[in-house]
């Protein structure tokens, strides 16, 4: 069983920046791939950014390239997410988790997944 802990949420304001990080319990963490997805209240669980398991590969949700950047240090089992520019439609809860088998945008293929953190933005 690997827990998956976010930190960093609370509130901004618009253009402003916050950086999100996820622990990881075990060191599967450092074989897996990493994701951010996201949920606004009554809206659908949606993809934010993945990152392989060495950080060589990343990939983002247009609604938040080039402003969003994900990141991880292995030796932490910690996954990152930088996010700037922020803008009110930012707002949710994010959540990390963690793929074992893969390199995925589809939050069904993830395996395992932290309680989230709050992000608000205010306008």
């Amino acid at each position: 069983q690997v827990q998956l802990v976010e930190s960093g949420g609370g509130l901004v304001q618009a253009g402003g920046s916050l950086r999100l990080s996820c622990a990881a319990s075990r060191r599967t963490f450092s074989s897996a791939a990493m994701g951010w997805f996201r949920q606004a209240p009554g809206k659908e669980r949606e993809f934010v950014a993945v990152i392989n398991w060495n950080g060589s590969r990343t990939y983002y949700a247009d609604s938040v390239k080039g402003r969003f950047t994900i990141s991880r240090d292995n030796d932490k089992n910690t996954v990152y997410l930088q996010m700037k520019s922020l803008k009110p439609e930012d707002a949710a809860v994010y959540y990390c988790a963690l793929d074992v088998g893969g390199y995925s945008a589809y939050a069904p293929e993830y395996d395992y997944w932290g309680q989230g953190t709050q992000v608000t933005v205010s306008s």
